[in-house]
């Protein structure tokens, strides 16, 4: 796990490897056990290559960084890890080739010069890395299928520029100035919309997005587009009872946890109490019945979104050593700025601070790995099921009176409703204009009073939000088509940059064992109700293939509560100090700052319905603050 950077100028830059080392002290986080660089220069410009390693396979120098071929032809800096290079190692070797480390970086560069990049399907792991080759003079950035692994670039006509976080990339500008990009602007601050496209919230930088390459020919000096290399499969090509679904699932997900269990120092588990890192924990140890196995846990202690009892029975269950932490409105004002910092682009809401402190508490306790169940509701149709989704499904298919049965039947579950199911199912078939106009009714305004529109619209910003389009090709197959948006664009996405960022704030690598390709081909090929069944029960294959393995009593739970914390409470109680923020930030040109405060003022005293928005006010004014003012 580590931190790469670097990039191609056009004309020769004299300023190349101090830019590159600047970035790489950024960085430096990501990677505190070893660093390095390299320039190679040319009549066509020069390319420098950087790389922070934490070091997690192979501690020797043999992972060092940037990793060259044996005839020097390609050069690599690499962010991730590959959980099966042993066995492409051995693959590798059967072609003929050997190796001079036990690093999976060796393999990694070797795949790459055997297969180039029909390899990228062979890798189980997350990774974002490049590649020079220094005979075709091209430089190749990949990112794994789901995004894992950040990497932001930036494109002009003096070169190309690459890094792991936005920062990184700053650093690699040098003094040119830094403004937001305010289609992001607008998309975070009215409809919560972030990390779902290549935009960031700096203009000209881009994401890599998940799945896709971008290969820069140094000779031509053109702009280069991105290349899709995955996209999750949406066609049901199953045939597998749901017997023998729930047992391919079941080893899959045990091959997942073993291969990810690789590690040469310290391996943890991040411990919510859901069903998803509840199975992770329970399936290490089934795994593992001996080895020692500690847990982290953010308790949201005294409130009704505590999941205490839940991680109890985990830790119980597995015996495994239990490391909890609490936190309060306090402690998130006193550490904001540093989490603020350590996302770098606003995110959405104070679970992410709940995150934060439990990587905190891993890294006190000396961890190095840890394992998360993120990614698995978008693969197994979690949250609350996806219930307008699936009622397209039975409609397009001709099951007219199952769509009533399935929303009666899904409307019995805690927290949900009948009439829910038929404004889900809504939401799903209405046309963007109807949407937009119910919205409005509703109070959700696309072009509210505090901000300045006019300065926006002469900006070009568009004023929507973003909303996968169903396409005529996948009738009857809408659940899996709204978890294949949620894998790729939004959703999944943002989850993983939190992930991401809080735990190499603490150079923490985090694992998420769900997120393979075998593993998606092999759910979003299945018939939908093999996810969400015909009573509502989400996740309801993996269900099945958990039992045995997890708790019944984690298994049969019927409430959905997510990493949550208290945010209403601890927003309310800090309101005097949030308000200050408000008003003492710089003035930002397209906010109008008196009709905001007075929103913010009767959103705390209760004059209307508290709204999420009062985090992102804040967040944005933190971020703006720190990078572009």
């Amino acid at each position: 796990m580590c931190g790469i950077a670097g990039g191609f100028w056009c004309e020769n830059e004299a300023f190349a490897e101090e830019r590159v080392i600047a970035a790489l002290r950024c960085l430096r986080h990501r990677g505190p056990d070893d660093s390095g660089h390299t320039i190679t220069s040319s009549a066509r410009g020069v390319v420098a290559l950087g790389q922070n390693r934490l070091s997690i396979i192979d501690l020797s120098a043999g992972g060092h960084q940037p990793m060259l071929s044996d005839d020097e032809k390609l050069a690599i800096v690499f962010n991730g890890e590959i959980y099966n290079y042993r066995e492409l190692r051995e693959d590798l070797r059967a072609e003929g080739y050997s190796f001079r480390s036990e690093s999976d970086t060796e393999v990694l560069l070797t795949a790459w010069a055997k297969w180039g990049k029909s390899c990228l399907v062979r890798l189980e792991g997350m990774f974002a890395f490049v590649v020079h080759d220094r005979l075709a003079n091209k430089l190749t950035c990949v990112r794994d299928s789901f995004g894992i692994k950040p990497l932001f670039y930036e494109q002009t006509e003096h070169g190309f520029l690459f890094a792991s976080e936005l920062r990184g990339l700053l650093a690699l500008r040098g003094a040119a100035r830094t403004k937001p990009d305010l289609q992001r602007a607008y998309d975070y601050l009215v409809h919560g919309d972030y990390d779902s496209e290549e935009r960031t919230f700096v203009d000209g930088v881009r994401h890599l997005m998940p799945g896709t390459l971008i290969e820069i020919d140094l000779d031509s000096k053109r702009p280069a587009k991105p290349q899709t290399w995955w996209v999750p499969p949406v066609r049901e090509v199953s045939r597998l009872s749901f017997d023998d679904a729930a047992e391919a699932v079941r080893e899959r997900f045990l091959y997942n946890i073993k291969l990810n269990l690789r590690s040469d120092v310290p391996v943890g588990a991040a411990l919510s109490g859901g069903i998803d890192s509840s199975a992770v924990v329970c399936a290490i140890r089934h795994i593992e019945p001996s080895i020692p196995i500690h847990t982290f846990s953010y308790i949201a202690e005294g409130s009704s979104v505590s999941e205490e009892k839940w991680v109890d029975l985990v830790n119980q269950t597995t015996r495994a050593t239990p490391h909890k932490v609490t936190a309060d409105a306090g402690e998130l004002v006193r550490d904001l700025d540093a989490l603020v910092a350590a996302q770098g682009e606003p995110f959405g809401s104070t679970s992410i601070y709940a995150q934060y402190r439990v990587f905190k508490l891993a890294r006190e306790n000396g961890i190095t790995v840890t394992l998360d169940g993120q990614g698995a509701d978008e693969l197994l149709a979690g949250y609350h099921g996806y219930p307008g989704q699936r009622m397209l499904s039975l409609w397009e298919s001709g099951q007219y009176s199952a769509v009533h049965d399935f929303a009666r039947r899904w409307g019995e579950w805690p927290g949900r409703s009948y009439r829910h199911a038929w404004m889900y199912f809504g939401r799903s078939v209405f046309p963007d204009e109807l949407y937009r106009r119910a919205r409005k009714i509703l109070g959700r305004d696309f072009q509210p009073a505090w901000l300045k529109t006019d300065i926006l619209r002469e900006a070009g910003v568009t004023f929507r939000e973003v909303r996968p389009s169903a396409l005529p090709t996948n009738k009857s197959r809408r659940v899996i088509e709204q978890l294949a948006f949620s894998l790729q664009r939004r959703g999944l996405p943002h989850l993983l940059r939190h992930g991401d960022r809080n735990s190499m704030a603490f150079s923490i690598e985090s694992r998420v064992p769900f997120l393979t390709i075998p593993m998606a081909e092999l759910l979003l090929a299945l018939p939908e109700d093999y996810l969400i069944s015909s009573r509502g029960e989400t996740k309801c294959v993996f269900r099945a293939a958990m039992r045995g393995i997890v708790p019944d009593q984690i298994l049969d739970r019927r409430d959905k509560i997510g990493f949550e914390t208290p945010e209403k409470n601890w927003l309310l109680s800090i309101a005097p100090i949030l308000r200050n923020w408000l008003q003492e930030a710089p003035t930002i040109p397209f906010l109008n700052a008196s009709p905001l405060t007075a929103r913010f003022d009767a959103t705390m005293s209760g004059r209307i319905p508290f709204s999420w928005q009062v985090w992102r006010w804040i967040n944005y004014v933190k971020w703006y603050t720190t990078v572009i003012s």
